[in-house]
């Protein structure tokens, strides 16, 4: 039994729930392979299409418990040439494993309630949709102990809001409300409460998923590249991604059940090898 969240699957739909409401959901170091390895592992299989990131109790999550900087399982020694190599070669891996969200074929979405707070942050900024509940909060909390954040928040957080916005975050800490987070996009809408929340997350992937798969995957990949390039660099990258999945049976499927109103029936993605 995995200590921090609950994975199920529902189709081509999967959940992934963070369970551990009586610590607010913190993050400890095996939170982040744990959660590297579940998304990864859905990925490869290639069934799911899409993912909800969800939460237990008041809030998401605190992100990292700070009872982490004093553990001994992290290498967060800066005091010598190879302390500083083995600290960069641990935040890799610890940045890695959001990254996994980034990475995969599926759209995620994550749905907040409550606190949304330091590496939830991070964790929030690598999904593809977010949305809240309207007692919602997120918050840069590492500038509060003299630290900044370095899971991906500075990296992710100016694309998806204005310079501004994030650079104020970052540099003071202050809580976004809800619906402050909602009117510099950094969520795309806010809901009464929890259970609404989730209802509307579920929805939204079930229209998701109810799309191909192929194009979906394709879709992501594009946006993904024009984020992080130049308009030059992502068009042509675009002649190449379309002609490698652009697939006419896959869109007379799609056409078909649009035309006659009825939910299409797709081939998943293929499972990666194992190597």
């Amino acid at each position: 039994m995995n200590p921090y969240f609950q994975l199920t699957t529902n189709g081509a739909i999967a959940h992934l729930q963070l369970n551990r409401p009586e610590r607010m959901n913190t993050m400890d170091p095996a939170f982040f392979p744990a959660l590297r390895d579940a998304v990864r592992g859905l990925d490869d299989a290639g069934a799911t299409r899409a993912l909800v990131i969800s939460s237990t109790g008041k809030h998401f999550s605190a992100g990292m418990a700070l009872d982490v900087f004093a553990a001994d399982d992290l290498q967060l020694g800066t005091r010598s040439a190879r302390d500083r190599l083995a600290f960069q070669q641990m935040l890799r891996k610890l940045i890695d494993c959001f990254s996994a969200l980034d990475e995969a074929q599926f759209p995620v979405i994550c749905a907040v309630q409550g606190g949304c707070i330091g590496g939830a942050l991070d964790l929030a900024t690598a999904c593809d949709i977010r949305l809240c509940s309207a007692d919602a909060f997120f918050t840069v909390q590492e500038i509060h102990i003299g630290m900044m954040a370095d899971l991906g928040v500075l990296q992710r957080l100016a694309k998806l809001v204005p310079q501004g916005v994030a650079r104020q975050m970052a540099y003071t800490g202050e809580r976004v409300s809800a619906e402050r987070a909602l009117a510099v996009g950094l969520v795309n809408a806010v809901l009464p409460d929890a259970a609404a929340l989730l209802d509307r997350a579920m929805s939204l992937a079930r229209d998701i998923a109810a799309k191909s798969p192929l194009a979906v995957a394709g879709s992501k990949l594009a946006l993904n590249h024009a984020r992080d390039h130049g308009t030059a660099s992502a068009l042509e990258q675009m002649t190449l991604l379309q002609s490698a999945i652009f697939d006419t049976t896959e869109m007379a499927t799609a056409i078909g059940a649009w035309k006659n109103k009825q939910v299409a029936e797709f081939e998943p993605l293929m499972a990666a090898s194992k190597v």
